[in-house]
């Protein structure tokens, strides 16, 4: 099973992702964090594609394998040490990405806004994530969200690190 903030996580992984029409004025009283990635290994985006991808936020690593593209995915996030992490960071030289993610609760949901600095400055995106394929469908967005890009490649963190934001299809 993943770890998500010390709980387990199914491995399968439900979410669509949208593009941020407006960012919310008040997006700064929600809980927010800097995230920075690395892509070890970026897959070509088809339904058996593998990525792996090493994540820090504050001084916690995880190591997260994720398998296929659209709605539905496998995940399995693994923590690991500082040492290792930086150990295994410069692999990622090319292909990394950060950005500020506010956890902004939605009813029965929390949106990930995801707002981008450094190569992909100037694009924000909405996720969410859902405990069945039946409350992925029935999901009706704030009307801050803009247009949905789930399962769009150029959309994909791993793409953003290796393209950037100004090279993507908009």
């Amino acid at each position: 099973m993943a770890m998500r903030n010390g709980k387990s996580k199914r491995a399968v992984e439900r979410e669509r992702k949208f593009l941020v029409g407006r960012l919310p004025p008040n997006r700064s009283r929600f809980h927010h964090e800097v995230i920075e990635q690395g892509y070890l290994s970026v897959g070509d985006g088809d339904s058996e594609s593998t990525e792996v991808r090493l994540r820090r936020v504050h001084h916690r690593y995880v190591l997260t394998v994720k398998r296929g593209r659209g709605e539905s995915r496998l995940e399995k996030e693994v923590p690991i040490s500082t040492e290792s992490a930086r150990a295994l960071w410069p692999l990622t030289r090319g292909r990394r990405i950060k950005k500020v993610r506010y956890k902004i609760p939605h009813g029965p949901v929390s949106i990930e806004l995801d707002v981008y600095r450094d190569n992909a400055r100037g694009l924000a995106v909405a996720e969410v994530e859902f405990e069945s394929q039946a409350a992925l469908k029935r999901f009706a967005p704030p009307d801050w969200f803009g247009r949905e890009v789930t399962g769009r490649k150029e959309f994909s963190n791993s793409q953003l690190a290796v393209t950037g934001w100004k090279t993507a299809s908009h």
